[in-house]
């Protein structure tokens, strides 16, 4: 779909709604907003029925996060060009969306017309980074990051199964964990599973014990 007047067309994909409707109103007549999705399948519908010149992304959110989104919208558009929009800004959370295949990454706090201008550049083919996170990009993909933040075997995990480890080493109970990233204690606990299998890990203890040393804690 092209953009009205020159201005890029986007679909802001966040799961909370009140998020979505303040940037909405931040780049009214800036930017062209297609739609809003809160849920990784809603965005994948959204995105591929529209295909908006660009697509602002929040990292954390359940069913898979940016991550999901990304991956599964280049199975039918590869094209698509993505600019992450989040509140982390962790480096583990910024090379995990680049390396999925986002273009660029910027934090919560910028302004309307500063976030019109990051989605201009991102939809004419630039990378766009706030200054801070830039750094992590250019240390990860030289080779340069530190061991711990291109964890090989962090990278087999979703982004939900990190907020669950995270939270599990840091000595939250299932249902504390469940209260805080809106899900069930069931599937909490399935996270976890999953999070020791892939890890080759026994239990929680080690599972702390791992992410600490990895300083996935600080």
């Amino acid at each position: 779909m092209s953009a009205a007047a020159g201005r890029p067309t986007i679909v802001i994909v966040d799961d909370h709604a009140l998020f979505r409707s303040g940037v909405r109103a931040e780049v009214e007549g800036l930017l062209e907003v297609l739609a809003e999705a809160g849920t990784v399948e809603d965005a994948v519908r959204e995105i591929a029925g529209l295909r908006p010149d660009v697509v602002l992304l929040d990292v954390h959110m359940p069913g898979g996060g940016g991550v999901e989104v990304i991956r599964r919208v280049a199975e039918r558009r590869p094209e698509q060009r993505f600019l992450a929009l989040s509140v982390s800004d962790a480096a583990e959370d910024v090379i995990a969306v680049v390396r999925a295949g986002a273009r660029g990454y910027v934090t919560k706090s910028i302004s309307g017309e500063e976030l019109a201008a990051a989605v201009e550049r991102v939809r004419d083919g630039d990378a766009v980074f706030s200054p801070r996170l830039a750094g992590f990009v250019l240390d990860a993909f030289s080779g340069s990051i530190p061991e711990a933040e291109i964890d090989p075997d962090l990278d087999l995990l979703s982004m939900r199964e990190r907020e669950v480890l995270r939270l599990i080493a840091r000595g939250y109970l299932y249902k504390e964990v469940a209260q805080q990233l809106g899900i069930s204690a069931r599937t909490v606990e399935a996270h976890v599973s999953a999070v020791l299998r892939k890890l080759q890990l026994s239990n929680r203890h080690e599972l702390a014990r791992w992410a600490t040393e990895r300083r996935l804690l600080d």
